[in-house]
C-alpha cells in the first residue's frame, strides 16, 4: 500500500490521484532487495491499471532466468503491472 500521504502524489492527479509508476516500481525493487536481490535496469515493464493511494498490493516474481528476472503487481487477481528487470 502507498500512504495517501506519499510526497509523490500531490498533483498526480487532481481530483483522481493514481501512484506514479516509478513509486510502484520503487516497491518491486524493495521487495526484491528484501529477498537479497538487486536489479541493475529494466528492460520492460508495462502498466495496465492505475495504483490508487491506499489500495493493497502485491508483487509477484518468478525465480531468475536467462535474461533476467519476470514480476507483477497486482490488486487481488487484477494485474496492474508486469515487467522484466534485469538483475546485477
Amino acid at each position: 500500500m502507498v500512504d495517501p500521504a506519499h510526497p509523490a502524489l500531490p498533483g498526480h492527479f487532481p481530483g483522481q490521484p493514481i501512484v506514479p509508476g516509478v513509486v510502484m516500481l520503487e516497491r518491486v525493487l524493495a521487495a526484491l532487495a528484501a529477498e537479497g536481490l538487486k536489479a541493475s535496469g529494466v528492460k520492460r515493464m508495462k502498466f495496465t491499471r492505475p495504483l490508487a493511494p491506499g489500495e493493497e498490493f502485491s508483487v509477484e516474481w518468478e525465480l531468475p532466468r536467462k535474461g533476467g528476472l519476470r514480476f507483477s503487481v497486482r490488486a487481488g487477481e487484477e494485474m496492474l503491472a508486469s515487467g522484466q528487470l534485469l538483475l546485477g
